[in-house]
């Protein structure tokens, strides 16, 4: 019996499927050593991992902004550490070469130590990420990511405009345009570079103060609406692709327009089915042995029979 494979479906043998991680906290830090640049995207589920991780992602990260994208939610703020913990062990089964990264949630290492250990723990331990991000440069938060690191958790830190402080903000607003502003950036990144951070991304900040913040640091930048200085960028996989319309905002460039070509296969899909064209008997279903045919059809009737 012939099977046919499906375009794009997975022929790689066991072998090649075992994880065989590429990148990692060295290799991300030679890449700035040498001038190379990361390039970094936000992924959700096994598919579109398999995908980018083929496509040949340095980083993929598992971003609470799947609150919004996948689960409906205005913000950030609502997704949970298990709902987060479902798509990190999802991703990483689809990642064999890019770096996982997972984001901790709201209220999930803030409280205190021992949460964050364990929470970020679980990400490591159940999920297969190889390490953590954590937003902002409180003392608090310093203090989490030098004990993260300290036990063997790699962390990635966030500054500028970072989503989990959205009331804090007063909504989605460029950070550091002015000279105190800017100072207090700089500050927090050096205090996370010197708390043991291996990477920080820097969110919606003036290019002149990202490229500050990058040529002082030993660690790599990843930008999002940082400009080209950082050591690396980042997009939400779904802005990228053009399938989440929420929001638009300026530093997202679009490179396809993925919900429309989406909308236009299952409409064609529909008008298949109305019409009958899908399935097509001979080529997409499966047929009963000729030879049987008439023996199938008085057991049938005798069946009708036993019901009247």
């Amino acid at each position: 019996m012939s099977v046919h494979i499906q375009e794009g479906s997975d022929q790689r043998s066991p072998e090649q499927l075992v994880r065989r991680i590429t990148h990692s906290v060295a290799s991300l830090k030679r890449k700035k050593e040498k001038g190379e640049k990361i390039v970094t995207l936000t992924c959700y589920d096994y598919s579109t991992a398999r995908i980018l991780d083929d496509a040949g992602m340095d980083l993929l990260l598992v971003g609470d902004s799947l609150a919004m994208t996948v689960l409906g939610h205005p913000n950030t703020l609502s997704v949970t550490v298990d709902e987060m913990l479902h798509h990190v062990k999802a991703v990483a089964r689809g990642a064999k070469h890019a770096m996982v990264v997972a984001d901790m949630p709201f209220m999930s290492y803030q409280a205190d130590h021992a949460e964050a250990v364990k929470n970020a723990g679980r990400f490591i331990q159940e999920g297969g990420a190889q390490a953590v991000k954590l937003e902002g440069a409180s003392e608090r938060v310093v203090e989490v990511v030098r004990h993260l690191v300290e036990i063997g958790i790699p962390v990635v830190g966030h500054l500028g405009f970072t989503p989990q402080s959205l009331n804090t903000l007063g909504g989605f607003k460029v950070q550091g345009k002015t000279l105190e502003d800017a100072k207090k950036l700089i500050g927090g990144a050096l205090r996370l570079q010197e708390a043991g951070v291996f990477a920080l991304v820097l969110e919606m900040v003036p290019v002149e103060v990202a490229s500050l913040i990058t040529r002082r640091l030993r660690i790599p930048t990843i930008g999002i609406g940082a400009g080209n200085v950082c050591d690396g960028q980042i997009l939400v996989v779904d802005d990228l692709l053009g399938r989440y319309s929420e929001l638009s905002p300026r530093f997202v460039r679009k490179y396809m327009a993925s919900s429309r070509l989406i909308q236009e296969a299952v409409s064609a899909y529909a008008q298949d089915i109305k019409t009958g064209d899908f399935p097509n008997n001979q080529q997409e279903a499966f047929a009963f042995p000729d030879e049987l045919l008439p023996e199938l059809a008085a057991q049938f009737e005798n069946l009708l029979k036993q019901y009247e």
